[in-house]
């Protein structure tokens, strides 16, 4: 692993429990230059709200240009390094490398294309602070291309996009899993229950994820009493690229959704897998197939076009994980 930059992060005492503050390493992964200003305004977004002692850490996913481009840019930020990833290609590889290489009593994640909010990383490491609290994350909200969402995509849906979607919790409140874009773990997890898999998740463009859900499980089946808190009431904004807001990428990001399912019931086992999903296809997409529909009897076309792309998505996030788990030979 290629570490560019060195800082010295404050260490706990040994053997005994601090009152201080818990240290905060929040690691950025970025894999392409194409997201170059996102980038840039993640990492001022965090260093806006960074305390004494916390790090934030660049890791650079197997492209040297970027790397190169990085190590330049914040070479003059002492809270700051760059590094290279020292896993396999992919999102997970790159999280596993800022775990390994940070120094932090919690690790705080944020996507390379989200800027943190104020008051975000303070609320994070405080709820993080809490007795029993070993999981934490925040709302995402989708920073749409034209500044309005689409007629035809449903907020239910926005997980699509990575961005908190409705019908979840809106108190904060004890969850299964938290979302990648904006989460963060004490460093004890990943000494309970492993690090990221490299099974699941997302490797460059692929639409495909759901390996900060695997995580999650797999620390709670390896520690029940383990709390996951979702805080809606602290966000970030999450840029949604042009490229997404296309019904095609909508159902490619829905067949991928349905395979990392799939992939994530054969680690974990289908029953805790599906458990958050369950409860979504009966609860939540009833209501919001019902409202599309009142609002294209109202004469609003965009109520159809809703209505459908969710029933599609469903459709297709099912044909997927049928692929991995029947065609693919796992079982049902």
């Amino acid at each position: 692993m290629e570490d560019v930059r060195v800082t010295v992060a404050a260490s706990r005492p040994d053997g005994r429990p601090s009152r201080r503050p818990p240290v905060a390493s929040v690691a950025i992964c970025a894999y392409t230059t194409h997201r170059w200003d996102d980038l840039r305004d993640a990492v001022a977004s965090v260093l806006a709200q960074c305390r004494d002692g916390d790090e934030c850490l660049v890791v650079i996913d197997h492209n040297d240009r970027l790397l190169a481009l990085a190590a330049n840019e914040f070479a003059g930020e002492p809270v700051i390094r760059v590094i290279a990833s020292g896993g396999s290609r992919g999102l997970s590889g790159a999280r596993n490398t800022a775990i390994a290489m940070s120094r932090g009593d919690v690790i705080v994640f944020l996507d390379d294309d989200a800027v943190a909010g104020q008051g975000w990383l303070g609320r994070m490491v405080a709820e993080l602070s809490r007795p029993g609290v070993y999981g934490v994350g925040s709302a995402a909200l989708p920073e749409w291309p034209d500044g309005q969402r689409p007629a035809w995509f449903p907020p239910e849906f926005d997980w699509v996009v990575g961005c908190s979607y409705l019908g979840q919790p809106t108190e904060p409140a004890r969850v299964r899993n938290v979302f990648g874009v904006a989460m963060g773990f004490r460093r004890d997890v990943f000494a309970l229950a492993g690090q990221f898999s490299i099974d699941v998740g997302r490797i460059g463009v692929t639409p495909t994820g759901c390996e900060e859900t695997e995580l999650c499980i797999r620390l709670a089946q390896r520690r029940p009493d383990a709390v996951i808190r979702y805080l809606p009431d602290v966000a970030v904004t999450h840029r949604v690229a042009a490229s997404r807001v296309r019904p095609g990428y909508f159902l490619r990001r829905c067949f991928g959704e349905g395979q990392s399912k799939a992939r994530v019931s054969v680690l974990v086992g289908a029953d805790r897998a599906l458990t958050t999903e369950r409860a979504y296809i009966r609860r939540v997409l009833p209501k919001a197939f019902s409202r599309e529909l009142r609002r294209f009897a109202r004469g609003d076309l965009g109520g159809l076009a809703a209505a459908t792309m969710m029933a599609l998505g469903l459709f297709i996030a099912g044909c997927g994980y049928v692929v991995v788990r029947v065609i693919g030979g796992t079982g049902a």
